[in-house]
């Protein structure tokens, strides 16, 4: 089939340097480029293993953060001889 189309500069000058080093046609080329192009818009995405956060048992109970356990003791502290005097 004989079509007419516009191709941009840059990739006429790669597609023309690709059928210049096969010793391919144009057409050849361009069909080629043309037939992956689709295949590759045609092809099922690949399906991925949903991320699952595994639960553990931890001797802290929900909400308390084990990184800030040294404020929380300044803070017991502070609070223990404020209600000493």
């Amino acid at each position: 089939m004989r079509t007419t189309i516009d191709i941009d500069e840059d990739l006429s000058s790669k597609l023309r340097r690709i059928a210049s080093k096969r010793g391919a046609s144009f057409k050849e080329v361009i069909n080629e480029a043309i037939r992956r192009g689709l295949a590759a818009q045609e092809r099922a995405p690949r399906r991925r293993t949903p991320f699952r956060v595994e639960p553990f048992r931890s001797a802290f109970r929900p909400g308390v953060d084990p990184l800030r356990l040294n404020a929380l003791v300044d803070e017991l502290e502070i609070q223990d001889r404020l209600g000493a005097r």
